[in-house]
């Protein structure tokens, strides 16, 4: 398999050419791109529309993301098991969300650090995560 960083250069290479050959940016998103390479270790990489990419141990994008950025650097800790994780993306979703969070209007996806698969959790995994949360 192609290594995650190998992917998110390329991506962020035919953004970044879009930019200059055109002097628009028509992807006007960022992407987290998430994956685990061949030897089993995570990543994580955030995509401008630029074409300028970042690896990261955790971020956020998106409105309120400075506030999520300061939040994830206070609680995230490099040997977090997969459900501090999970509590820990939902509390920091939870500091800028507006209204209030179900299992029906947000989803939660992870990559399997032995597999390199990725899901998404079921609304009934959501709502255990967040009913923990809360706690």
């Amino acid at each position: 398999p192609k290594p995650v960083s190998q992917m998110v250069k390329n991506t962020a290479s035919v953004m970044q050419e879009y930019t200059q050959s055109g002097g628009v940016r028509p992807f006007g998103v960022s992407l987290l791109v998430a994956g685990v390479d061949a030897d089993k270790t995570p990543r994580l990489y955030q995509v401008d529309p630029s074409g300028a990419y970042f690896g990261w141990k955790a971020t956020a994008i998106g409105k309120n993301y400075v506030n999520a950025k300061n939040f994830l650097e206070k609680r995230y800790q490099d040997d977090m098991e997969l459900e501090d994780a999970i509590h820990t993306a939902l509390l920091t979703l939870r500091e800028g969300f507006e209204g209030e969070m179900t299992c029906k209007n947000i989803e939660v996806g992870i990559v399997s650090s032995t597999d390199g698969k990725f899901r998404t959790l079921t609304p009934e995994e959501i709502q255990d995560d967040l009913d923990g949360a809360k706690k």
